[in-house]
């Protein structure tokens, strides 16, 4: 069995999707659930189409029925299954998962995570929706930047482990008693 990869191209070569509405609505899903930006929800469809050896325009028209409770062909669901974990092991570093030297203050940090939150319940709602999908990317961006990772996964777990309450006290200075 061939596990689809997701390459990651250099600027300017994200595979062009056709623009219908359905593989808008599914792009804006992915974004949703991997989490992700829609760069990468873009190359998880494709990839996903690839492995499934369908169109994704037919790969996306699917999972829009499918969400409307018709049954998706289970080969294409395991391939975008694996598409989307693929996705979330891809951007792993080799340093173990260490993040950046300097951390943004932890009210930042909270506010960034829920503007990410809060614009991924919007798309996960209408999947469809360009403004959804815009304000997701863009929050799913800034996060990354401000933790300093390369992938949404590992900078949601970058900002969980910054606000975690060890750290948390450890980060605003000393605990008072």
């Amino acid at each position: 069995m061939i596990s689809p990869r997701i390459h990651q191209p250099s600027a300017g070569q994200v595979p062009a999707l056709r623009s219908e509405p359905s593989v808008e609505w599914a792009t804006g899903m992915v974004m949703a659930l991997a989490p992700c930006g829609a760069r990468e929800a873009r190359l998880v469809l494709a990839a996903a189409a690839e492995s499934a050896a369908v169109p994704v325009a037919d790969l996306a028209a699917a999972l829009h029925a499918g969400s409307a409770g018709e049954a998706v062909p289970r080969r294409w669901e395991r391939a975008v299954r694996r598409a989307v974990e693929a996705l979330r092991t891809s951007g792993r570093s080799a340093e173990g998962g260490r993040g950046v030297g300097l951390l943004p203050s932890v009210a930042r940090t909270e506010e960034a995570l829920s503007r990410f939150r809060a614009c991924r319940e919007l798309l996960a709602a209408a999947p469809g929706d360009a403004a959804a999908r815009a304000a997701m990317d863009d929050a799913a961006y800034t996060l990354c930047v401000l933790m300093g990772r390369t992938s949404v996964h590992e900078a949601l777990a970058a900002a969980g482990a910054h606000l975690a309450p060890g750290r948390r006290d450890l980060a605003s200075g000393p605990v008072r008693s």
